[in-house]
């Protein structure tokens, strides 16, 4: 039997996108840009122009539905950085990705000055892994007009993973957190047809929470609204694998085939050719054939 949520059945309608429309009856791949010089898997790589245009083209080419640029990193430990720092590295980005390669752009971000300009360089999307708890933010996201994906954490970068503690089953845990942050997007005026979840796997939890996150994945597409999740070379697999982040491919790829047979619409990797591959094999299993764009390409 699929573990497939009633809200992932094909009855989503497209996500309005700005200027682009995300069809979510299938899960889609989300690319990961980071343009920061200290993400955890591939600080700085990207950090020049040219270089995050040319990966993006990558990630498009490989299948991406969605680029994610964050211009600030949320690793555990991490410092924060000023929205000005944040809005130097990401804005021409932003504008190229749009510009030049039409790409449907998600900007990851807390900030509501970064927020407020991201429409207008041409996102489409905000991905807020504070899930507009900062000041400003919640009215940013309302005046932006985009889709939000809403995060749950424990804690902030900093110090989230010294001690992570629930005194209830995370998934209750995470549950409550994320209805109570769409009560107070849909009190603001931000229509629950804008908004998706993020369980937000590595923030503020265990190698053990992580797991029975996943496994329960269910419970959270109960809630009814379309999933995002990111667990691409994350601690989480380095723990259960004993891999160092460069030998994670593997273990993330089963990741991502559990969390599409768990109802997962949009996953966020960094290794979007082979998470394409796994979604479409997955999704020919539950389908029992071969997915129509998995099709098309092999005719």
């Amino acid at each position: 039997m699929s573990h497939v949520s009633p809200a992932a059945s094909g009855e989503t309608p497209p996500l309005r996108c700005g200027r682009h429309s995300l069809d979510l009856s299938a899960p889609r791949v989300m690319g990961v840009l980071n343009v920061t010089p200290d993400s955890f898997s591939d600080g700085g790589r990207y950090a020049a122009l040219d270089a995050a245009l040319r990966q993006a083209e990558r990630m498009l080419a490989d299948g991406a539905a969605i680029i994610d640029v964050g211009g600030e990193s949320t690793r555990p430990g991490a410092e924060p950085i000023s929205a000005q720092q944040e809005l130097d590295r990401v804005a021409l980005v932003v504008e190229a990705l749009s510009r030049e390669l039409d790409a449907l752009v998600s900007v990851d971000t807390s900030s509501a000055a970064v927020i407020r300009e991201a429409g207008s360089l041409g996102a489409g999307m905000i991905n807020d892994v504070r899930a507009l708890e900062r000041d400003g933010a919640l009215d940013a996201a309302v005046d932006s007009g985009l889709p939000i994906c809403l995060m749950h954490r424990q804690g902030e970068p900093q110090t989230m993973q010294q001690a992570p503690h629930y005194d209830q089953p995370v998934e209750k845990a995470v549950s409550e957190f994320l209805l109570e942050r769409v009560a107070a997007c849909e009190g603001a005026g931000i229509a629950r047809e804008r908004l998706l979840l993020d369980p937000g796997f590595g923030f503020g939890k265990t190698l053990e929470h992580n797991l029975r996150l996943l496994n329960r994945l269910p419970t959270l597409g109960e809630l009814g609204l379309p999933l995002l999740v990111g667990m691409s070379r994350k601690s989480m697999i380095g723990k259960a694998l004993d891999r160092p982040v460069d030998q994670r491919l593997p273990g993330g790829l089963a990741l991502s085939t559990l969390a599409v047979e768990r109802g997962a619409r949009i996953l966020r990797v960094h290794d979007v050719a082979e998470t394409v591959d796994a979604v479409n094999m997955t999704r020919a299993v539950l389908n029992e054939g071969p997915t129509a764009d998995t099709a098309e390409a092999t005719a």
